[in-house]
């Protein structure tokens, strides 16, 4: 198939360094939020009191044809109504709660640990917490008005408020129904897994950049001055344009050291800096370390676990966890670890599609500025099929998995791919020649990995394969 080529190195075009620095901020906070399960219920809650308050402002009078429609009890039926849902919505909200629980602790344990930072990304969880959450703060806040005045029992309460409490206990009751009904789907590993692999080709198709397999990384000159991690975690994000508009005004040049996934240490060097007209010497003033280490940190988020913003090997890695695990004495599923195997080459069919390796990006001047290294089409193949391998070669099912993938993933890519997919297949091959002990089984396997290997020799060349 075709393929769009991309030149490794990216000018650098946004002019105002300050809107570049907080879109930084804007990213990084969005990416916070989107996991943080307390977020939307608290914006439920404010949402839920301003609602609270402005219904109660309203009064509708008795002759108005609204008036059947709003809730007809006495002030103690009003506020006996509102402790009843207070405490009916405590319930369930502890009962959802302790299903979400049971369903973390299950993709913990079935699947993989990696997955628990999607359960509580998951929107229509967020929405049924934040409803349960909603009502009780409304009915709560309710208590404070409703029948009473200056300490005193009253008749007259906002009966509009009241029947707005009503209306938000029948939308809980149905966001429950709707909550258990999803909580059952979401749990069922094919839709785990074909979550993860729709998020895994909406990083490629949104955040990947192109890289050279064949551009060098340039070497790191004697007068070269470490940059450190600020603080020890995983590299979620690079952003380019702070830290390259900083180097373009001292006219200097840098490489990174960790790729995008990677474990930093604080106080280990990030980034090697150097002069870019002159390797052999320190060209900095005595604050231009302090001012560029803060442009780094706007360049560069580490955080305490991987995310799947721009690490596709994340996304990869969650579905091959869920078939090693799968493929382990303790549970001995073949069939999942095919079906993590298929996931996993759609994914490899979107990524043959591009190109990989290490990046150059340059200033407006069309300068180079900054080195960025990237996994290669083999790691990420490795990281993909290696380990499924490993565990389950001597187990037919899912050797023709994998070989079904490499068959697949022959009609994509180039010359290069291909290369990379045949040296796999090989060592596939001799594992099942090594590992399978009956001919029954053993023979068939090399006949169809031969047949892959023939295919893949075929398709050298072959017009729409490149």
């Amino acid at each position: 198939m075709g393929r769009t080529q991309h030149s490794a190195t990216c000018p650098l075009t946004t002019p105002d360094r300050r809107q570049r620095v907080a879109h930084v901020r804007r990213e990084a906070l969005r990416e916070y939020l989107a996991s943080a399960l307390w977020a939307l219920p608290s914006c439920a809650v404010v949402l839920a009191l301003i609602a609270g308050a402005s219904l109660s402002s309203v009064q509708i009078d008795k002759t108005s044809p609204l008036a059947v429609l709003l809730f007809q009890g006495t002030s103690d039926d009003a506020r006996n109504l509102l402790v009843s849902i207070a405490s009916t919505m405590v319930t369930v909200i502890a009962l959802v709660l302790g299903l979400t629980v049971v369903a973390l602790q299950l993709a913990s344990t079935q699947f993989s640990p990696r997955l628990l930072r999607n359960f509580l990304r998951d929107i229509p969880n967020q929405l049924t917490l934040s409803a349960f959450v909603a009502t009780f703060a409304y009915s709560t806040a309710g208590l404070y008005t409703v029948g009473i005045a200056g300490g005193q029992r009253i008749e007259e309460y906002p009966r509009l408020a009241v029947s707005g409490a009503l209306m938000l206990l029948f939308v809980s009751m149905v966001m429950l129904v709707f909550f258990v009904h999803h909580l059952s789907h979401s749990i069922q590993v094919g839709q785990v897994m074909k979550g993860v692999e729709a998020a895994t080709l909406k990083v490629i198709e949104q955040s990947f950049v192109h890289g050279d397999p064949g551009l060098p990384m340039p070497d790191v000159p004697p007068g070269a001055t470490a940059l450190t991690a600020p603080e020890s975690g995983y590299v979620q994000a690079f952003h380019v344009g702070p830290f390259v508009s900083a180097l373009a005004e001292r006219g200097l040049e840098a490489r990174m050291v960790p790729m995008v996934g990677r474990h930093v240490v604080a106080g280990a060097p990030i980034a090697w800096v150097w002069d870019a007209t002159d390797r052999s010497r320190r060209p900095f003033t005595p604050d231009a370390p302090a001012q560029l280490r803060r442009a780094l940190v706007q360049s560069v988020r580490i955080g305490y676990e991987r995310t799947l913003e721009q690490d596709v090997a994340f996304g990869i890695r969650q579905l091959a966890d869920v078939a090693s695990k799968a493929l382990s004495p303790a549970i001995n599923d073949p069939y999942t670890a095919n079906q993590a195997v298929d996931h996993l080459g759609t994914i490899l069919a979107a990524l043959t599609l591009r190109e990989h390796g290490p990046r150059a990006v340059t200033d407006a001047q069309g300068t180079i500025r900054r080195h960025i290294p990237a996994r290669d089409f083999a790691y990420l193949l490795d990281l993909a099929l290696g380990q499924v391998r490993r565990y389950g070669s001597n187990e037919p099912r899912v050797v023709r998995a994998l070989l079904r993938v490499c068959r697949d993933l022959a009609w994509f890519g180039d010359a290069a791919h291909r290369a990379v997919l045949r040296q796999s297949v090989q060592t596939l091959m001799s594992d099942v020649a090594r590992l399978v002990a009956q001919p029954a089984d053993r023979d068939p396997l090399l006949e169809e990995g031969a047949a892959v290997l023939d295919l893949l020799n075929k398709t050298e060349g072959t017009p729409g394969t490149s």
